[in-house]
């Protein structure tokens, strides 16, 4: 897994990069209530905001963390926001993208990396 500063994580599965939030990211913003993700077979590139979603505590946007082509998306996490907060790094994922130049992962933290940079 790969981790970038605004606390997502991406793991590649089966050719497709995974994107969602960390543990972290999710304990800070608490409760989820809603997610609004991206249409799939979308372009989208690096700093995109392409999620929305709110907590009891805030709405914050996601940004697709490398360039690509969205190609799916977790119905789930729309119809119940709360497993995002119950298992961020499993069925919380956010979406699926198949990455125009994967290289761009290749300056994102490593799990040690993420773990010193949230102390």
């Amino acid at each position: 897994m790969k981790f970038t500063e605004e606390h997502e994580w991406l793991r590649e599965e089966d050719g497709l990069i995974v994107v969602g939030i960390t543990e972290h990211a999710a304990t800070q913003l608490g409760d989820l209530v809603f997610v609004e993700l991206p249409d799939t077979d979308i372009e989208v590139a690096k700093d995109d905001e392409i999620v929305v979603i709110e907590s009891v505590k805030a709405a914050s946007d996601i940004m697709a963390p490398i360039d690509g082509t969205i190609v799916e998306v977790n119905d789930a996490i729309v119809a119940n926001p709360e497993l995002v907060n119950e298992d961020p790094l499993g069925d919380g994922w956010f979406f699926k993208m198949k990455a125009s130049d994967a290289s761009q992962m290749d300056d994102m933290m490593d799990a040690d990396g993420y773990a010193k940079f949230i102390g």
